[in-house]
């Protein structure tokens, strides 16, 4: 508790002398008697104090003429007496009481009996007793003869008066009022008025300053609050208290002045007035207790200054020891919080992220110290003003002034020692950065040019001249370098300092390598050589594909590398730039790896932070406050499968991927073995418009904002919200770069399984965000199979028994339809418009119409234009025209839609040759023409069996009945042998039902061709298909020899040759799997080209024979790798 306050020696003895004086007045008796008390004694007048003093300053008491003085009871006498005698002095009734007895109209007998009661009840000195004998003759004579006899009885000295002129002998005539003979004037209710007047005064003088006593000693004994609140109240109190006192001594000191002026009444009425004694005491009396009043209220003033004071000290400290325990509590965060923070960093995008952190760090400890040192100041000024706790506040401020030097301290220290690791991470990527430039300059270098001694030189020179740079960028000294920077090193930057040093001394050796290579080469040259363009080695038709694999390179990067494609010119050189090459494709498999990881890393940590930040905070009481209503039980939504999400990459997949560090190359075997755990992205990313819809509803709530305020994230939630869809698509770029910087290395074929996968799941993302919008289909989704494709196209219908005008009105204006292939059936669906933002603009499809898979059939080139083609079923009675974006699209459907119908072909013909051995014949039209279809497909069986037909048998082709009139419509024959020119205007694939439909309606090549005539020059095959192998009737036309390519077609795959329009090809041999071994005379290039491909682009050299699609486009099909490409692009809400 705080200590109390000493009432001031001034303050009480103010209080002692009020009391005493107002003693004198109302009495030192334990029961005081007041004029208003005996207030009817004292008007009956049997006794008055007219103020009157004798010769010797005795008080005079007067008994008037009261004949029934007998009958007034004892304590009535004894009362009034004894007031009477209370009043006077203490000094004048010291000398004693004058008592005068006016019995002139009286009798002796009265007299005497008088006398003796007074003489036995005057409470007071008596010093002489004076009696006005009675005036008739009778009593007087009588009085004076047994007085004589009789006043020994009396016990007190007694004058017997015959007149009043005896009675001045005694008392001047200037004390004795007019009915005394004297000329004083006296108005008894006068007197009792003054009298209560005074009386009252007096007493309210005594109150005031028994309460001032009691006031200062509850002053003076009220112990110091410790707290600030109650401080506060204490002093409100103490004040209210304060205020109260005051108007009190206002109200006595204002009915002293008014008591004053009622005394000095007759001086103003007239100046010569003779106060009497009684009168002069009340005057003096009155004047004293006002001034002690004054005197009083002014030390109780300084009294309460100092009080006051005093209290608001102590409020002043408690508000700084508040203020100092959160300051202190404050600083112990932030120094607990420096303490704790790690200034170490492993890249330079670390350092300066770790930097930022500890800038913001340091922005709230600068407001931190600036409030310590401010509270400082706050105690020194106290100080300064003389503060009774000096001795607490003083340690209190040297604390401060410690502690905040301390964080300084820290904060310099941390902030040296991040600037130095940052120093030391630009010099190590500055290293770093020059290995790579040089690894790049090396990988540039283009060998051909260094044949001559000129090129050597100039390619010596640029070795050279980067050479210079490397004091400029390179580190000298690693011993120096972990010394200089020894307080910032830790394991990782020690590992990091020794991988650049072993970077800059492979780079160097591999500079060296080349440059005595170089050298050499300068050497050598003697003359000017004419650099000749390699010609590749003519392969025998007979090697095998796999040889062939073997001898062909890709260059990692395009901008990274050319190579020499002749191996016998320069086989030395040669082999040293294969070695170089190796070294620098090492290098940036590393890299891709390293960043792989690193990325992988900060993925988990940033879930981690997530889940820990935002969705344990949903589960914490303290937080439940801030949430708002609709977040309520939603945090699954929200936050959808991230902790699954979180668990397989923490526990499972970034331990799995760190095990491939030292092989990057074989990382995709790691994604093919979790390409399922994989699959947990799909639900996320179908949760994720729910997430983004409740996100928006509560983004500016204040959990999220206390979240990141405690996180200390710049970016909101909806930006980590986004992190696992930014990083599945992130798999697929650093796969692709691992995959060009991997060709011919083992796990090159794992890497390019990996790509697919992870391609066909972000498809499948895709897909099934799509999938998820189709309304008002009534069936099972899920019952149709597994979705292939999906896009937006321009559809128009054709019914064969419409009426022509609706016929012709729907070609011209075609519906926008969105089409989903799936296995089994054919989706049409209406796209609805976007709404919303982000997620929410993802558009949601009605359902049209579908179509079975097995009773539909397709036509490949519809209406000369090479972007459309046409879906039909029941015999083209129902005819869907479809336009795609691209051509590329429109082969894409086409493709996949041909392997649908070519899969329910194969099913079909396994389940009949299972229920029969007899096999279905062709029905030939004539001898020498046949039908073609152009199935790229073919099973192993039915290879031999073709093998066995082709020995028999010498195909040709023909021209169709309806376009054999045609000019450009000519057949094809084997190479050697002129034929007429064919053109396939429309390709029709028919559905395994579609197929047996025609059967049984015995459909023939007539009733084909009419049909294919109706149809702007369709065609379409006239033997029957089921027993037919197209791709087979294909190989039967191709034959080696020398062509001239009529279309462009870009290569597939890494073993596929491209070749442009107006090229000249030699087909050299056939290969498995229905490919050609090709060789493009122009280019001097060898590969592999699909006989289904090689149909529509190329023609014999020596004559006008030809095989090409009316409209020039390539009908081969696409790689698994380019269409997941394809269909991945259109995800557009998925971006890496």
């Amino acid at each position: 508790m705080g200590q109390g306050t000493s009432v001031p020696e001034d303050v009480e003895q103010a209080v002692e002398v009020l009391s005493t004086i107002s003693d004198d007045i109302v009495q030192k008796d334990d029961t005081p008697m007041y004029a208003a008390q005996i207030g009817s004694e004292l008007q009956k007048q049997f006794a008055i104090l007219p103020g009157g003093r004798g010769m010797n300053g005795s008080p005079v008491i007067v008994f008037p003429e009261f004949p029934t003085f007998s009958e007034l009871e004892e304590e009535e006498l004894q009362n009034v007496l004894s007031y009477l005698t209370s009043i006077p002095s203490v000094e004048a009734s010291g000398v004693g009481f004058i008592l005068v007895i006016d019995r002139r109209l009286d009798r002796w007998a009265a007299v005497r009996a008088t006398l003796l009661r007074i003489a036995g009840s005057f409470p007071g000195n008596l010093h002489l007793v004076l009696v006005l004998r009675p005036t008739t003759l009778f009593q007087r004579t009588l009085s004076d003869f047994l007085f004589k006899f009789n006043k020994d009885e009396f016990k007190m000295k007694v004058v017997m008066l015959s007149s009043v002129t005896e009675l001045h002998a005694y008392i001047d005539p200037g004390q004795l009022t007019k009915e005394l003979g004297g000329t004083q004037e006296y108005h008894h209710d006068s007197w009792i008025s003054h009298r209560t007047a005074i009386e009252a005064f007096a007493l309210m003088v005594k109150t005031t300053a028994q309460t001032l006593q009691a006031f200062g000693t509850e002053l003076a004994e009220t112990e110091l609050p410790n707290d600030a609140e109650a401080t506060t109240i204490l002093l409100q109190t103490h004040t209210l208290k304060k205020d109260t006192m005051k108007e009190d001594l206002r109200v006595a000191q204002s009915q002293g002045g008014r008591l004053l002026d009622c005394i000095n009444e007759p001086l103003k009425a007239d100046p010569e007035y003779n106060m009497m004694h009684d009168e002069q005491e009340n005057l003096a009396t009155v004047q004293r207790l006002l001034g002690q009043l004054d005197e009083t209220e002014t030390a109780f003033d300084d009294f309460w200054e100092r009080h006051r004071t005093k209290l608001e000290q102590c409020l002043q400290l408690r508000h700084f020891e508040q203020h100092f325990r959160e300051v202190r509590a404050q600083l112990d965060v932030m120094s607990e919080r420096l303490l704790g923070f790690s200034e170490v960093s492993v890249s330079p995008a670390h350092a300066e992220h770790v930097l930022r952190e500890l800038s913001g760090h340091e922005d709230k400890a600068r407001d931190i110290l600036d409030l310590a040192l401010s509270l400082v100041s706050e105690g020194d000024r106290l100080i300064e003003n003389s503060h009774y706790a000096e001795d607490s506040i003083r340690p209190k401020c040297t604390e401060l002034r410690g502690v905040c030097e301390e964080i300084s301290s820290i904060l310099r220290s941390k902030k040296n020692l991040l600037l130095r690791a940052m120093e030391l991470h630009h010099a190590l990527e500055k290293a770093s950065h020059w290995c790579e430039e040089g690894i790049f300059l090396l990988a540039n270098q283009p060998v051909d040019r260094c044949q001559s001694q000129d090129g050597a030189e100039a390619a010596l020179q640029e070795l050279e001249r980067y050479l210079d740079t490397a004091s400029l960028h390179t580190l000298t000294d690693s011993s120096a370098i972990c010394c200089q920077y020894e307080a910032v090193l830790n394991s990782q930057l020690r590992d990091q300092i020794e991988r650049v040093f072993q970077k800059q001394s492979s780079v160097q050796e591999m500079f060296e390598k080349r440059r005595v290579s170089l050298k050499k080469l300068a050497a050598k040259q003697t003359r000017p050589v004419q650099p000749v363009a390699p010609r590749p080695e003519v392969k025998s038709p007979h090697s095998s594909p796999h040889l062939e694999r073997k001898d062909r390179r890709y260059s990692a990067d395009n901008a990274l590398s050319k190579k020499v494609e002749s191996p016998e010119h320069n086989g030395g050189t040669r082999h040293a730039s294969l070695s170089e090459e190796e070294e620098n494709l090492a290098v940036l498999r590393r890299h891709v790896m390293n960043e792989l990881l690193e990325t992988e890393r900060a993925y988990v940590e940033e879930l981690l932070c997530v889940l820990e930040g935002y969705a344990a905070e949903m589960d914490n009481p303290a937080m439940a406050h801030l949430i708002p209503s609709n977040l309520h039980s939603k945090k699954d939504i929200l936050f959808g499968n991230m902790p699954e999400i979180y668990q397989f990459h923490k526990r499972t997949f970034l331990k799995e991927l760190e095990a491939y560090t030292d092989c990057p190359e074989l990382v995709g075997r790691c994604f093919l073995e979790r390409m399922k755990d994989l699959q947990i992205y799909e639900a996320y990313c179908q949760n994720k418009p729910r997430s983004e819809s409740l996100w928006r509803q509560c983004s500016d709530c204040a959990f999220f904002q206390e979240c990141q305020k405690k996180l200390e994230h710049k970016l909101g939630l909806d930006s980590y919200l986004l992190k696992p869809v930014q990083r599945i698509t992130k798999y697929q770029l650093l796969l692709k770069e691992m995959l060009k910087y991997s060709k011919g290395c083992d796990g090159s074929d794992d890497l390019q399984e990996a790509l697919s996968s992870i391609l066909g799941i972000l498809k499948a993302v895709n897909d099934s965000m799509h999938l998820i919008a189709i309304t008002g289909y009534e069936g099972n989704l899920s019952e149709l199979g597994r979705l292939l494709m999906q896009g937006s196209f321009s559809v128009w219908t054709e019914h064969k028994k419409g009426h022509a005008k609706v016929k012709d009105l729907a070609r011209f204006k075609p519906m926008q339809r969105h089409l989903f292939l799936h296995q089994k059936a054919l989706l049409f669906c209406k796209r609805r418009e976007e709404n919303g933002e982000g997620y929410e603009k993802a558009p949601s499809y009605s359902f049209k119409h579908s179509l079975s898979m097995s009773a539909v059939g397709i036509t490949e080139n519809a209406k000369g234009d090479n972007k459309k083609f046409e879906i039909w079923c029941n015999s083209r009675e129902e005819v869907f025209i479809v336009q795609a974006p691209t051509p590329e699209i429109k082969t894409a459907w086409v493709n996949e839609i041909r392997k649908v119908l070519t899969q329910q072909l194969k099913a079909c013909r396994d389940a009949s040759q299972q229920k029969s051995s007899d096999s279905v014949s062709p029905n030939p039209t004539s001898n020498n023409t046949t039908s073609i279809s152009l199935s790229p497909f073919r099973s192993s069986g039915q290879k031999n069996q073709k093998k066995q037909e082709e020995k028999k048998t010498e195909p040709a082709l023909t021209s169709d009945s309806n376009s054999s009139s045609s000019p450009k419509h000519k057949a094809v024959s084997s190479p050697s042998e002129p034929a007429p020119h064919i053109t396939l205007s429309r390709v029709r694939w028919m559905s395994t039902s579609s197929l047996l439909q025609s059967k049984r309606r015995g459909w023939n090549k007539a009733s084909l061709s009419a049909d294919a005539s109706e149809e702007n020059d369709g065609y379409s095959s006239g033997e029957d298909p089921m027993n037919s192998d197209p791709e087979d009737e294909v190989g039967k036309k191709l034959a080696p020899g020398k062509y001239t390519v009529v279309a462009d077609c870009e290569k597939a795959g890494p073993q596929e040759l491209s070749v442009k329009s107006g090229d000249m090809v030699q087909l050299i041999r056939e290969g498995d799997e229905g490919q050609w071994f090709v060789k493009n005379l122009r280019t001097s290039k060898e590969g592999w080209v699909a006989a289904a491909n090689l149909l529509s682009l190329i023609s014999e050299s020596k004559s006008s024979q030809s095989l090409s699609s009316s409209d020039g486009s390539v009908s081969g099909n696409l790689s698994t790798s380019s269409s997941c490409s394809e269909t991945y692009t259109s995800f557009s809400d998925i971006k890496p």
